[in-house]
């Protein structure tokens, strides 16, 4: 027998689970489908796995140089199975709590692969869901006014470079390794690149990077670009970039080696694991997208700017649909989709307010335009920029490398982005993307006076060095 919902959400991570929590404050009977665990990647594949083992490594690192600090420790090692053991059991407790929020919610819980079908009995329009459930049990029949495809992406990998889990891994493969290796190239020195890298090396892997750009985390801003590279590098990690990977050369025996095109030459790269780490893709296959009008462009579901594709109730959110693929995004996607079915009219998502992070040691963050993306959308441009190492409580921590940018339109004066990499950024941007939000000035965030000794008071002294005013350099 079919069951009646207002709302059926397709895939249970963060934008899924978040947009049934926000269905369900606003009285919608609303189901969601998942076919693996609630959380979804973030929770069980990304974000909070990830950040469990990078937090591993910089406690291993501050327990290696403690002797700087005054603290005699003795040998230091570390035990790779303790610390997988700690990264799951976070994970576990994060899992708990969301099926603690469901059942909160109200919220109905299939554990299966869900399908759009198209006209039926049931429904004279696309929309009727047939769930596959895991136990075996026949498919069960479920009928919403409205739809939300949340379902998320997963590694991309290139062509001729199969994944076989043991010695070419994508991220998913990584998070499970029992041992570290002695060694491993990594393939992308994006994001997640980086983290990786980072991470590796600070538990004392030999870390090759492989980058087809011509700089690593190339969508950030230039300055925190080089500062990665210098700062990583300075720590041991091996950076190649323009490089071409060679599928084709790829070689497993005992270990893994690959060739790369660098400037017309040829290079070989020889270690025990690789990590391919090249983007993500959207998970759309298999769900009846065919069974609709939905269009997909690049492999992602266009939507509009409320996130409802051609099919006006079936709406798209999260990684399935591109641009900027962040658990904190998909999240906002999700809410802004369910009031705008219920009639809220909510504020159109603005981009350029989001921040975004980069969990490396250092770490990096930033919210608004590059200094390059500025220049190209011609605005004229005032900087300032200040480092930690005028900062008592970077040197305090034994961590002063990085600084703070801000960029400003010299016209308007509004500030156009902010760009950080350094100790704790990821916990600072947000004073940044509040400013943002408020239409702050640098004037304005100089005048918030900052407390001493922190951090943040790198904040406050770029603010002012946009005008030349900063206080400590």
């Amino acid at each position: 027998m079919a069951e009646e919902f207002d709302l059926v959400i397709l895939g249970g991570g963060t934008g899924g689970y978040v947009a049934a929590i926000r269905a369900a404050q606003l009285g919608l009977k609303t189901a969601v489908v998942e076919k693996g665990k609630l959380g979804g990647t973030c929770l069980h594949k990304g974000c909070i796995p990830s950040k469990a083992l990078l937090r591993s490594a910089e406690v291993y690192q501050t327990a290696v140089k403690s002797e700087e600090f005054g603290i005699v420790t003795g040998d230091v090692n570390v035990d790779f199975l303790k610390v997988q053991d700690r990264k799951n059991k976070i994970v576990d407790q994060l899992y708990r709590g969301v099926q603690h929020l469901m059942k909160q919610g109200k919220i109905t819980v299939y554990e299966g692969l869900g399908r759009i079908l198209g006209p039926s009995i049931f429904s004279p329009m696309p929309g009727t869901i047939s769930v596959e459930m895991n136990n075996g049990s026949e498919n069960e029949m479920l009928i919403p006014q409205n739809i939300i495809i949340a379902t998320g992406s997963r590694p991309k990998t290139l062509p001729g470079l199969p994944i076989d889990g043991e010695f070419v891994l994508t991220s998913d493969e990584a998070l499970k390794l029992e041992s570290l290796p002695k060694s491993i190239i990594i393939v992308g020195g994006g994001v997640i690149g980086i983290e990786w890298a980072s991470m590796l090396n600070d538990f004392g892997v030999e870390v090759t990077v492989l980058e087809y750009a011509n700089r690593i985390i190339p969508t950030e801003d230039h300055e925190i670009s080089n500062e990665m590279l210098r700062l990583l590098t300075k720590k041991g990690v091996k950076f190649v970039t323009g490089a071409k990977v060679l599928s084709e050369t790829l070689k497993i025996e005992d270990s893994v080696s690959i060739s790369a095109e660098i400037n017309g030459t040829t290079e070989e790269f020889t270690a025990e694991k690789m990590l391919v780490s090249v983007g993500r893709s959207a998970n759309v296959e298999g769900i009846g997208l065919e069974n609709t009008e939905i269009v997909k462009e690049k492999g992602f579901i266009e939507t509009n700017e409320f996130f409802q594709t051609k099919e006006t109730h079936i709406y798209a959110i999260g990684d399935c649909i591109g641009g900027l693929q962040l658990a904190h995004v998909a999240s906002h996607e999700g809410i802004t989709a369910v009031e705008h079915m219920t009639g809220n009219k909510p504020e159109r998502i603005d981009y350029s307010l989001i921040s975004k992070c980069v969990y490396s040691s250092p770490e990096a963050a930033s919210v608004g335009l590059t200094e390059e993306q500025a220049k190209k959308e011609g605005y004229d441009l005032k900087t300032g920029k200040f480092p930690f190492s005028a900062v008592g409580k970077a040197l305090v921590f034994g961590e002063a490398d990085g600084f703070v940018k801000i960029i400003a339109d010299k016209k308007t004066n509004d500030i156009l982005g902010v760009h950080m990499i350094g100790p704790h950024v990821t916990d600072m941007i947000s004073e940044a993307g509040l400013a943002k939000v408020l239409d702050a000035t640098p004037w304005e965030v100089a005048k918030t006076i900052h407390p001493h000794p922190s951090l943040s008071e790198a904040i406050g002294e770029a603010a002012l060095a946009v005008d030349g005013l900063a206080i400590h350099s």
